[in-house]
């Protein structure tokens, strides 16, 4: 298939066009020259992993090079070069700052719906609104900086960009207010420039109209007029029958399933037997009309029918549907009726019609989710997610579509026109409503609606028009971007969430009819059909951010928009982070339901999504900490270097909340994971860490900052002096140990005194596996008690000794560990993650890599993959045998 996406899109883009220092007389020239460019570049191109499947021919003609390419982009380095010159002129303009330096992260507050009009311009799995996007790059950017996205999907980091530069009135000024209550001044408004790619061709070719110049005047026009054509031609697909015996106007059909009686054989209608359209609901349970039998739909046998497929010329076996009833206009009101003997003698002519024009016949590959329409509906080819009605429309009218005309009707290829779209009956409702499909999957429910062709392609053309024209679109995965070393000067990005969604899966609807699929190898997901565990899903993220850290710029800064309920999935994020030589900086919590931003303290509790804030460290600091990396100053380096990017006061509801990241606890985390992601020696345990963290800095409800900072920190304090003390879900021995010190440090408390506390705070919430000693022991070896019997904190020096003979304790109980786990076939079904932890640490140390990859091996593996520290601990070891 050869898809001539552009006819006639030039009509109104006549004037000359200069583009990398070339001049063309118009677009459609400047396009046949970059395609005739990219057809000599391809087969070097292919040799990147990840190229998309497809023909030569279909890449092209889907591509509107330089800007953008349905295959890796050959030209974007040649635009940041371009860019990077620009930036000289803006800073004579006054509109860029020579040394523009970000020391602290993106923390506030932020609150956006969904509704704004890009957002719900074109459908996707997942996508961030572009005005939440535009926060961070005002904050973290100026005017003409280099913006990465390599997870974009629909390219909404590419809007936020452009939108940066002409923004709508309102949304400006309630930007400008937000910024300037945190940084009393407002932003520098401006184009940022935009780099954005996605393995899916799918999600490049939304993304490339998104970022387009758009004038949905012409297209709307074009699309009418097309579609005007169409109805004189086939308007008749669509008549019914009213009371009177006039015609009214189909909106829709609903097919209900047709099954068997498992006892007398005789054939059922679900609808007819189990909606009840009184109480808005679908019956359980009901019996047969003939026999009497009580059915449910687990005790039914699903009816088949085999029938001979003209498209792909072969016979197939596929579930039987019928038509129940039809939503029809008459004289301008909505009405409803049951199929009657002229409603099913049109389906019976229709379903005889000869398709002219082509239509993706495509067999579905095995997958966990294209597994599903083929086992439960008998739907094997891609043609078969449609009625013959609405195949022979859209093929026809597809075949007459240009590039953004395409846009507009791929907006209803893969859900409302096909058979995925569901009809869901509701209390107080009439009859039920049309619902959509169900997200994430392609299932086909047992009453699926048939809606009206040219309706729904009338109701997805653009309202308004849009110019973010300048973006550059790439089709190519995370891990292969071809972007030069420390080129990029920020990077936001909404990487894949474990097994949330498969991509590659849910896009081939979209992609066959585009012609260009998805190569899912390098795809970074969970996915048991192509044997992705959450272990290979963490080292395809691995790579993927090691690019990351590559391409962007020494000093400058990542945002990551993550959403997952697994802490594991979290967890392998976080890893894949650091093993990437990202430091984590600040972690929130969007708080969808409360429309904000929250700290959050026990991370691996992922209730929410969660903004990631890192950095790469500056070439200074790598310079100054290589200088001192063997010594206990390559500590303290680190920690000062890491301080100085951290938020220095927060307010949450009008009060002073904690800053997680910088307690003591959060603080050596990331200190572990900077050496060990170095592999080097971690030089200081944690009882000397704290005691090193009390005498170099200032330490303020639980939080450790410079002497600047503290100055900062009190001033800001003192504005909004109630305080918000850092909150703590309790789920392993650490957390406890922290919590037990919160309360302690307010005030000491007898064994009596904490026990009730304890039991509903801790007790109960363990991770499977995960053995947590009595209160009585945690309380002996890590606080001291007073003569009245009540325990406390010890003071530094204490502490100190009470750590190196825990730790002591700790490496005796993981020696057993290493005995058992020695033993052929041994499994540790129940440890104590604190021993596992610090025996982890010293076989590091030790470059005892093989009995850590061992002990990891034998362990529950939701232990490994929940605790950030063994799992950071493990990475490295595997990678080390």
């Amino acid at each position: 298939m050869t898809l001539d996406l552009f006819q006639k899109e030039d009509q109104h883009n006549n004037g000359p066009v200069t583009v990398l220092g070339k001049t063309f007389a118009n677009d459609e020239e400047r396009r046949a020259y970059f395609r005739e460019e990219l057809r000599k570049k391809l087969p070097e191109l292919k040799e990147i992993e990840g190229f998309p499947i497809g023909d030569d021919e279909d890449i092209i003609n889907l591509s509107d090079p330089p800007f953008y390419t349905a295959c890796p982009n050959p030209w974007i380095n040649d635009f940041i070069a371009e860019w990077e010159e620009e930036k000289k002129q803006l800073e004579k303009e006054g509109k860029r700052v020579p040394d523009f330096e970000v020391t602290e992260p993106y923390a506030a507050d932020v609150s956006e719906g969904k509704n704004n009009p890009f957002y719900t311009l074109h459908t996707y799995h997942t996508k961030v609104p572009h005005p939440a996007i535009m926060r961070y790059l005002l904050h973290y950017t100026q005017p003409g900086d280099v913006v990465f996205d390599g997870f974009a999907g629909t390219g909404m980091t590419g809007v936020a960009a452009s939108q940066c530069e002409n923004p709508d009135a309102d949304l400006k000024n309630k930007l400008n207010q937000e910024y300037f209550s945190v940084h009393k001044q407002y932003p520098i408004w401006g184009k940022r420039n935009a780099v954005v790619s996605d393995l899916a061709p799918a999600a490049t070719f939304i993304s490339a109209n998104l970022n387009s110049k758009y004038q949905t005047n012409l297209i709307e026009k074009s699309i009418l007029d097309k579609l005007e054509k169409l109805n004189d031609k086939y308007s008749w697909m669509y008549e019914t029958k009213h009371t009177n015996g006039a015609t009214g106007r189909i909106n829709f059909i609903v097919w209900s399933e047709v099954v068997q009686c498992p006892d007398c054989n005789h054939e059922i209608t679900l609808w007819d037997e189990t909606a009840d359209t009184v109480n808005g609901r679908m019956k359980k349970e009901f019996n047969c009309p003939k026999c009497q039998s009580l059915l449910s739909k687990n005790s039914i046998t699903k009816s088949w029918s085999t029938n001979y497929d003209n498209v792909i010329e072969d016979v197939v076996s596929q579930i039987n549907y019928r038509p129940v009833f039809v939503n029809y206009t008459f004289n301008r009101k909505r009405l409803f009726k049951n199929i009657d003997d002229i409603d099913l003698e049109l389906i019976t002519k229709i379903n005889g019609l000869k398709i002219e024009a082509w239509v993706p016949h495509y067999k579905l590959p095995d997958g966990y989710n294209l597994s599903q329409p083929i086992k439960s509906n008998g739907i094997t080819h891609i043609h078969h997610f449609y009625t013959k009605r609405n195949l022979i429309l859209i093929s026809e009218l597809w075949s007459q579509l240009n590039l953004q005309e395409k846009f507009v009707a791929t907006s209803i290829l893969s859900r409302n026109l096909t058979k995925l779209n569901r009809y869901v009956l509701k209390p107080r409702t009439p009859h039920g409503e049309v619902n959509g499909p169900l997200s994430g999957t392609l299932y086909v429910s047992s009453e699926y609606v048939e809606q009206n062709f040219f309706d729904l392609i009338k109701s997805k053309i653009p309202n308004f028009s849009w110019d973010n024209s300048g973006v550059i679109t790439s089709t190519n995965p995370a891990q292969s971007n071809q972007i030069k070393d420390n080129s990029i000067d920020y990077i936001f990005t909404d990487p894949p969430f474990g097994a949330n969604i498969m991509y590659s899966e849910l896009n081939y609807i979209w992609e066959s009819w585009l012609g260009v699929f998805t190569d899912n190898k390098p795809e970074a997901i969970e996915n048991s059909s192509q044997n992705k565990s959450t272990l290979e899903y963490q080292k395809l993220m691995i790579d993927c951010f090691k690019d990351y850290y590559r391409i962007l710029k020494p000093g400058k800064w990542m945002t990551v928009e993550f959403s997952n309920t697994s802490a594991a999935v979290w967890n392998g994020i976080q890893t894949a982070l650091v093993n990437a030589g990202f430091v984590v900086a600040n972690v929130a919590a969007l708080d969808k339901k409360h429309g904000g931003i929250k700290s959050m303290t026990y991370t691996t509790a992922v209730k929410q999504d969660l903004v990631i804030s890192c950095y790469k460290p500056s070439s200074e600091f790598d310079t100054k900490f290589q200088q001192s990396q063997h010594s206990a100053m390559g500590v303290w380096n680190f920690v000062e270097e890491h301080l100085s990017h951290l938020p220095i006061h927060l307010v949450k509801d009008n009060a002073t909340t904690a800053v997680v990241e910088r307690s003591a606890k959060i603080l050596f985390d990331r200190l572990i994971a900077f050496y060990v992601q170095r592999s080097l020696p971690v030089p200081i345990d944690a009882g000397k860490f704290q005691e090193g963290l009390k005498e170099r800095f200032v330490e303020r409800d639980g939080m450790y900052f410079t002497q600047e900072q503290v100055e900062e920190y009190e001033r800001k304090k003192a504005e909004v002096p109630e305080f918000i003390q850092m909150s703590l879900f309790v789920g392993s021995e650490q957390d406890a140990v922290y919590w037990l010190r919160q309360l302690l440090e307010k005030q000491p408390k007898t064994e009596q005194d904490l026990h009730p506390l304890w039991m509903r705070e801790v007790a109960g919430n363990m991770r499977k596996g995960d053995s947590l000693p009595e209160m009585r022991q945690i309380l002996e070896e890590n606080f001291l008690k007073d003569d009245t019997g009540k325990w406390y904190v010890p003071d530094i020096h204490n502490a100190a000794q009470k750590q190196q003979l825990r730790e002591k304790r700790l490496l005796k109980i993981f020696e057993d560990y290493k005995t058992e786990a020695a033993k052929p076939k041994g499994k540790l079904k129940e440890v104590r993650v604190e021993a596992l932890r610090v025996g982890f640490k010293q076989c590091y140390q030790d470059k005892d890599f093989k009995t850590i990859v061992t002990i990891g091996d034998r362990i529950p593996n939701n232990l490994l993959m929940e605790d950030e520290v063994l799992l950071q601990f493990y990475d490295i070891a595997s990678a080390k045998i």
